[in-house]
């Protein structure tokens, strides 16, 4: 050919693309598609994420039930007659008594119907006492209880048995009726119908009625450590609760046990489950812990971790009553863990567990209608295969367009490379706007807006992240009008960047081991399908025809990685009000909001191009946001909290602290109110609450060991320096006083090492605080408590903390501290020695009564009574 016929040729082949690009241009549809093709997805989410998301099963009675069924209504009566007893505080009537006689006489009842010629049943009520290290403190306790039953079917010989552990202990003021009595009642109904059906199983049942998970793990610890059947224990189900109603929510697997995950899948008829769920608990990112955590650490059994999580914000809360969870709640729950207990009660692997021991587990439900689960080596697998492929394809359709548009690949391949780098912008700019606006919020003191409006995120976060994805993207190709690449190729390749952006996601947290990295997989997959159809037919080349196989492809991407962030946002928002206020939570809801925006909408928001005037689309979204950061920051929607529905979380002890010096002279003897601040707004809530001289203990941190205070447990003690005292004149009269009583003092033979010798008395919840002067070379050597703690302490500026929790049992707890010095001198001070009494249940005097009456009507008040000694020896 001439060089005359190529010019010829190559105009002729330019003419024909900018025909192409000027057809693509006039073939739009009108603009106002582009918002509604935005508002469809919207749509989509609350007519199909929103009802499957809240879907229950009707609730069976003993007239409609088949035998052998969970009967939710008899299981929603033990539950309000377990919830009448009120709050069971650990070392409480209601809880050591009470509590332990109801469970025994509901099992009772159940033996009476016993099938005695298929099943035995034994019960054993333990009492325990021991320790465990606990965050930053060593744990204690003395005589806390569970309540324990062995069901067997007659014809089995295995020693292997199936754990079912449940906690019937509450927090303060709580009546736990989600957390976590919901659990104990379906654990009730299960055991009664396993031993009322002639349904054998191979293996025995060991059904776990702990009485002191409050109290930092202590019944689950006693009885993995220190009961008769601990050991035959080969496989566990824990059930608890971060909420109340809804569904149950299986979050934590094995560990390196994925044939669990297989019996779920075969068993659950309610399935609902995600491994991020897991790997985000187990990264400490969820401010709570399960009995699951003792078990396999110090029983080394692997199970499965099952909690309920809808409606956190009466977690914890005197509102946690029955009558906020629906009768379908405990039906759905119920017929999922009886037919996962029957499935893991017949399983072949029980016999040996440790064979089965290969790696993890991916996991996870759609919508509650299937569940999915592979092994993390298939994970690598499909994740790598899908991004290759993803690559592989966009490579080949590069090519395509190359031939087709008679332009050369270079030229293709440069509009590919400046799209990705568009994207990558896209990107950044989606999760950066959401965070700024909940930086901006906090700032002006108005974080938690959403907290009782959760409908607030769609304005504040989400309409952002939507405008970062799609703004940059828009006005390039409204700068991009006439080049020669027809439009809609051009369009495409803006989705194929996205591709390969997910794809190098998906390949380097795969690189890393998160199993999660399946949520990537998911629209990449879908995508690929997309590809190859489009391919294989003549819509790649026509116009817009491949956005349908796209979009369609998107469906199910979008509706899960809605309904997983949903999710995420459902149990977190409430934890909010709890995790305390050194950070903004703001900013994790921000980007937990930014990224399931990015995952679900990433394939979708580029489509507003192929309308016209997409920047309409952007504008629509700036102004849902302008309206809605006018409603959350100026009307009462944006403030957080709400009476019994959204309550604000105020916990205080009302404190008498008194310094003894060296000599044994009184230094400090000071009442007053001790505040931890459990949300971002610190006092700003408190309305009408008189909070003259207030002031922070960081002052007081730095002079005096732990803060020179009760602190409580170990979220006191991280929360220290955000904690208000206010001083009161009339000082606080315990209910009944903390004693230390010092018994001896011995110098050793060596001459270096002097021991102590003590013995405490107090009300049921009492921790020790020591610190030894180490700048006059005196050390901690020996104690009676755990030597390992003693071994590990905490990190300054923190002191030992020995907490110490009474059961059933309450005699004195009798110690000895042996602290060595080389010089000898024994004579002066060696140690400073803080011991708290904590008097759960005592409403205090009338002036500290008059102070909790204080609080607004959306407060949630938690307060007891405490005292503080403090002795230097």
């Amino acid at each position: 050919m001439s060089d005359k016929e190529k010019l010829i040729s190559r105009e002729a082949g330019e003419g024909s693309s900018r025909n192409l690009a000027a057809r693509d241009s006039n073939n739009k549809p009108s603009w106002y598609f582009g918002t509604g093709f935005v508002l469809f997805w919207v749509l989509l989410f609350f007519a199909v994420v929103i009802p499957f998301f809240y879907r229950l099963p009707p609730a069976l009675s003993t007239e409609d039930a088949v035998n052998g069924e969970f009967i939710g209504e008899r299981a929603y009566n033990t539950l309000n007659n377990l919830v009448n007893i009120g709050t069971r505080v650990v070392g409480s009537k209601t809880n050591e008594v009470t509590t332990v006689m109801f469970l025994l006489n509901e099992i009772a009842d159940i033996k009476k119907d016993l099938l005695t010629d298929y099943f035995t049943l034994e019960v054993n009520v333990q009492q325990g006492s021991g320790a465990l290290r606990y965050a930053h403190m060593l744990n204690m306790y003395q005589g806390v209880q569970n309540v324990v039953v062995k069901l067997s079917s007659k014809n089995s010989t295995s020693e292997s048995y199936l754990l079912v552990n449940s906690h019937f202990d509450t927090v303060l003021t709580s009546p736990g009726a989600g957390d976590d009595g919901f659990m104990v009642a379906t654990m009730l109904e299960v055991l009664r119908v396993m031993a009322t059906t002639k349904e054998s199983f191979a293996h025995p049942i060991v059904f776990l009625f702990n009485g002191a998970e409050e109290s930092a793990l202590q019944a689950s610890h006693a009885f993995i450590t220190q009961h008769k059947w601990a050991d035959n224990c080969k496989a566990l189900i824990n059930l608890d609760a971060a909420g109340s109603g809804g569904r149950e929510y299986l979050f934590q697997s094995g560990p390196s046990h994925p044939w669990l995950v297989n019996y779920y899948k075969k068993s659950a008829k309610h399935p609902a489950a995600t491994t991020l769920g897991e790997e985000v608990f187990q990264a400490g990112l969820i401010p709570s812990d399960t009995d699951f955590a003792a078990f396999t650490k110090y029983g080394n059994i692997p199970g499965l971790d099952i909690a309920q999580t809808t409606n956190g914000y009466i977690y914890h809360t005197k509102y946690d009553r029955t009558d906020v969870i629906p009768r379908g709640s405990i039906q759905n729950t119920g017929d999922n863990i009886l037919s996962l207990v029957r499935a893991l009660a017949n399983a072949p692997e029980m016999y040996n567990t440790q064979a089965y021991e290969t790696g993890h587990a991916v996991y996870f439900d759609f919508l509650g209608l299937f569940f999915v689960n592979y092994s993390e080596e298939t994970g690598k697998i499909l994740n790598y295969s899908i991004a290759g492929v993803a690559l592989i394809l966009i490579i080949i359709s590069v090519w395509r367009m190359s031939a087709i548009s008679s332009l050369s690949c270079c030229h293709v391949v440069q509009r590919l490379i400046i799209l990705l780098i568009i994207q990558i912008i896209a990107l950044s700019l989606s999760l950066a706007l959401p965070l700024l606006v909940a930086y901006y919020f906090d700032s002006y003191g108005l974080s938690l807006t959403y907290f009782s409006t959760p409908s607030l995120l769609i304005g504040l976060y989400i309409c952002p992240a939507l405008i970062g994805l799609s703004l940059p993207i828009t006005i390039y190709y409204q700068l991009q009008q006439k080049i020669k690449l027809p439009f809609a190729y051009h369009l495409q390749l803006g989705l194929h960047s996205w591709a390969i952006i997910l794809s190098v996601v998906d390949i380097l947290l795969t690189v890393r081991g998160i199993r999660s990295a399946y949520i990537f997989t998911i629209p990449i997959i879908f995508y690929v399908i997309a590809m190859i159809l489009n391919m294989l037919t003549t819509f790649h080349d026509r116009g817009y025809s491949w956005t349908g196989l796209v979009i369609m492809g998107q469906v199910m991407p979008f509706l899960y990685s809605s309904s997983l962030f949903y999710l995420f946002l459902v149990v977190l928002i409430p934890m909010n009000g709890r995790s305390g206020s050194a950070t903004n939570p703001d900013l994790f809801i921000a980007g937990l909001a930014a990224v399931g925006t990015i995952l679900s909408f990433g394939f979708l928001m580029p489509l507003i191009n192929m309308f016209r005037k997409p920047l309409t689309v952007v504008l629509a979204l700036l102004m849902v946001t302008g309206i809605t950061t006018f409603l959350a920051s100026s009307t009462e929607m944006g403030f957080p909290y709400r009476p019994r529905t959204n309550s604000h979380r105020v916990t205080y002890q009302h404190v008498r602290k008194i310094y003894y010096e060296y000599d044994g002279s009184e230094s400090i003897d000071e009442s007053g109110y001790l505040i931890n601040f459990q949300d971002r707004r610190l006092a700003e809530p408190m309305i009408g609450v008189r909070l003259t001289g207030a002031r922070f203990l960081k002052e007081d941190c730095e002079k005096h060991m732990m803060c020179g205070v009760p602190l409580y447990d170990e979220r006191w003690v991280e929360n220290r320096l955000e904690t208000i005292w206010v001083h009161r004149a009339d000082s606080v009269i315990p209910p009944i006083p903390t004693n230390l009583t010092l018994l001896s003092k011995t110098v050793l033979e060596n001459n270096t090492t002097a021991r102590f010798e003590f013995e405490l008395n107090g009300p049921d919840h009492m921790s020790l605080f020591i610190q030894p002067y180490v700048d006059d070379f005196a050390t901690l050597s020996n104690w009676s408590f755990a030597r390992s703690y003693l071994e590990e302490p905490p990190e300054y500026p923190l002191s030992y903390h020995i907490y110490f929790t009474y059961g059933i049992i309450t005699s004195p707890l009798k110690f000895f501290l042996e602290i060595e010095k080389t010089n000898g001198n024994f004579n002066v001070p060696l140690f400073e020695l803080g011991v708290s009494g904590h008097y759960f249940g005592s409403n205090g005097d009338a002036l500290s009564q008059k102070f909790a009456k204080s609080f607004p009507s959306y407060a949630a008040v938690v307060e007891w009574p405490s005292t503080y000694l403090r002795y230097i020896f």
